[in-house]
C-alpha cells in the first residue's frame, strides 16, 4: 500500500497551501478568470460580496481535513479554494454551508452558489442541477476485512456472492448494481460512516467507495482493512466529480473557466498529488 494519508498531507500540505493560498498573497498572484462577465464585481451571489460553497458534514479526509473544509487543507478544500480566488475572491471572502450530500443535486432552490462534495456529473443529476467542468477523474474500490472470504477477490466476478455495503445516492451504489451485480442485493445505508461501520462490524464483506476513500478507510477507519481492487463505474465516459450549481446558474460559464485555467496550469494535478497521491497503486479488477 502507499503511504498512509496522514503522512503525505504532512509531507505535501505546503504544495496545497501556496494551490489555494487567497489571491492577496503573493505566492498565489495567478490571474483570475479575465472575462468581463466573470469579474468579480459582476458576478451574480447568493450573498452579494461573499461567495457562498456548500459540501456536507462531517467533511471527510481525505477531500477535506479536520473536518474544517475553510482551512484549505484536503482536496476539495483546496480546489474550492483556487476556484474562488480564480473567481477574485480571498478567504475572508468565502463562507461555507451545510449541505447533505444528496441535497446537493435533489432539485430546487440552492443556497450555495456552488457545492463541493465529490459529487460525481450524471446525466440523470444534469437534469436538476448545472455541474461544472470536471475537476477529477475517480475510480471506485471494494474494501474488506483482510483474510476475510472475499479479500483476495481479483475479478468482479468474485464478489458476485459477496453481501456489499454501500452510501444511497452514490455512483458507488450505481456502480455495485451495473457493473458488479452481486446476486443479493446491498446493503445500503445513509451516511458513509454508517457504510464504514458495516465493515468494521462486519455486517457486510466488503464495502464500495471511491478509490480515494478507500485509502482514508484503510490508512485510519478499520483495523485490518485492505483494498480489494479498483474498478471504473462506466463503460465509456470517465467518471468526473464536478462543482454543483443551481440550475441554470449564472455562475456556470465562470466556474468553468476558473476549473479549466487551473488545469491548464497544472495547478489541479498539484492539488491531486498534494492529497491524493497515495490513490495509486491499487489492483484493476476486471
Amino acid at each position: 500500500m502507499a503511504r498512509p494519508l496522514t503522512l503525505l498531507a504532512m509531507g505535501a500540505l505546503a504544495v496545497a497551501a501556496v494551490a489555494c493560498a487567497p489571491v492577496d498573497d503573493p505566492a498565489a498572484t495567478a490571474a483570475p478568470t479575465t472575462s468581463t462577465a466573470c469579474a468579480k464585481e459582476q458576478l451574480q451571489l447568493l450573498t452579494p460580496g461573499k461567495l457562498t460553497i456548500g459540501t456536507d458534514k462531517p467533511a471527510y479526509e481525505p477531500w477535506f481535513k479536520d473536518d474544517d473544509p475553510s482551512n484549505g487543507q484536503g482536496f476539495e478544500s483546496a480546489v474550492a479554494l483556487a476556484v474562488a480566488g480564480e473567481l477574485g475572491f480571498d478567504r475572508t471572502e468565502v463562507q461555507w454551508a451545510t449541505v447533505k450530500f444528496d441535497a446537493a443535486f435533489a432539485p430546487g432552490k440552492k443556497q450555495f452558489d456552488f457545492d463541493v462534495n465529490q459529487v460525481s456529473i450524471t446525466p440523470d443529476r444534469a437534469k436538476a442541477v448545472d455541474f461544472s467542468k470536471g475537476y477529477y477523474t475517480v475510480k471506485q474500490a471494494v474494501v474488506a476485512i483482510e483474510g476475510g472470504k472475499y479479500a483476495g477477490a481479483k475479478s468482479l466476478a468474485e464478489l458476485a456472492d459477496a453481501k456489499i455495503g454501500v452510501q444511497v445516492g452514490t455512483t458507488s451504489l450505481d456502480a455495485v448494481r451495473q457493473v458488479i451485480k452481486p446476486s443479493d442485493d446491498p446493503n445500503v445505508y445513509n451516511e458513509q460512516i454508517d457504510v464504514v461501520n458495516a465493515l468494521k462490524n462486519k455486517q457486510v464483506d466488503a464495502v464500495v467507495v471511491d478509490l480515494p476513500t478507500a485509502f482514508y478507510v484503510t490508512a485510519a477507519q478499520v483495523d485490518n482493512s485492505k483494498i480489494v481492487g479498483q474498478f471504473s463505474a462506466t463503460g465509456g465516459t470517465p467518471e468526473e466529480f464536478g462543482l454543483v450549481m443551481e440550475k441554470g446558474s449564472p455562475l456556470k460559464p465562470c466556474v468553468d473557466k476558473a476549473v479549466e485555467t487551473l488545469k491548464s496550469k497544472g495547478e489541479l494535478a498539484k492539488i491531486e498529488q498534494a492529497w491524493l497521491g497515495s490513490a495509486a497503486g491499487a489492483p484493476e479488477l476486471r
